[in-house]
């Protein structure tokens, strides 16, 4: 995944800019980026917005027109999936031969709806795409380590994997908090020590010091851990959410083909190749049948911890006990 994007007023002044998928954070920098080089070409340059729903060939006309005080625009058409089904004609049309002085941009949320428009806009020489996948759980980490680059620095793999886990995979907090260590480390390498001290802290993080102590069958430092996040107010759901996470990796692992090559496995089990490693040591002490009864175990605690029991702390205590019976002892 890459990180952010600076084109060029020639690149998006007399062309149309289609924005797919459903990664919002995104598809606003793309918005964003587009908008920045307009205006850095001309500080004047008018930005206009509207939404699809009510674009005509007529508002389209009015948006893209020059107005008294510059020619140049930037026009954006958001929930393009909401385009009325008279306005695609009039709308491929123009985005075929767009106005040279107008920056246009077209946002479709994703999803089926609207597909026809995207298709045709798509054959379109004067259509450029950028389109935002969702990010898989091994992803993560290199949209972080592009943040970092982005800004002059580089991250280690462990701490851009730390980061990850301390912060969540909310996109815009990670780009925050990459922002924010490679503003205070100019130029530095950014380790998993400096992610600690500033993100050790975070809810996050300790839910996965639980989990990753509880599937090594760490049951003494599992439950010193939960009381621990608890104590310091960690959500409940954190700790499950973090316990199926590692209950999906060991169970990928255990399922995947034998021989395959480093990468491959780390591709086939959703991790960093350097992560899979710290999977591979602890499913040599978890069964198939184990690893089933523990995601069976994981999933009833989550249900209680959202409201099904009383007691979430006594739930999640019980969820340690359980995951760390069931791993064999190696």
């Amino acid at each position: 995944m890459a990180g952010p994007t600076h084109p060029r007023a020639s690149d998006v002044l007399g062309h149309v800019t289609l924005v797919t998928g459903k990664e919002e954070f995104l598809n606003e920098r793309t918005v964003a980026a587009v908008r920045a080089a307009v205006r850095h070409h001309d500080h004047e340059a008018e930005l206009s917005e509207t939404s699809a729903a009510d674009l005509t060939l007529a508002t389209l006309g009015e948006l893209s027109a020059p107005s008294l005080f510059s020619s140049i625009r930037c026009v954006v058409v958001r929930g393009l999936e909401n385009l009325p089904e008279e306005s695609v004609a009039g709308l491929v049309d123009y985005a075929s031969s767009p106005a040279e002085d107008v920056a246009l941009v077209l946002v479709h949320g994703g999803g089926p709806r609207g597909s026809g428009t995207l298709t045709k806009l798509r054959k379109l020489a004067s259509v450029t795409e950028a389109k935002s996948g969702e990010l898989r759980p091994s992803e993560f980490p290199g949209f972080v380590a592009a943040e970092v680059r982005s800004h002059g620095s580089r991250v280690d793999p462990d701490a851009a994997d730390a980061l990850v886990q301390a912060v969540g995979q909310d996109l815009r907090s990670l780009a925050a908090a990459a922002d924010q260590l490679a503003g205070d480390f100019p130029g530095e390498p950014i380790t998993a020590e400096r992610v600690k001290q500033y993100f050790g802290g975070r809810a996050e993080a300790k839910s996965f010091a639980v989990a990753d102590a509880a599937f090594w069958g760490r049951r003494t430092v599992a439950l010193e851990e939960l009381r621990w996040a608890l104590d310091g107010g960690t959500a409940p759901v954190l700790v499950t959410s973090a316990f199926a996470g590692g209950a999906r990796g060991v169970a990928r692992y255990l399922a995947a083909p034998r021989g395959m090559r480093e990468a491959d496995l780390a591709r086939e089990v959703g991790v960093p190749p350097w992560k899979l490693r710290t999977i591979r040591d602890q499913s040599r002490g978890w069964t198939d049948g184990g690893i089933a009864r523990a995601i069976r175990a994981i999933a009833q605690a989550d249900a209680d911890v959202k409201g099904a029991a009383g007691d979430a702390s006594y739930t999640l205590e019980r969820l340690v006990l359980t995951v760390t019976d069931l791993r064999a002892p190696r």
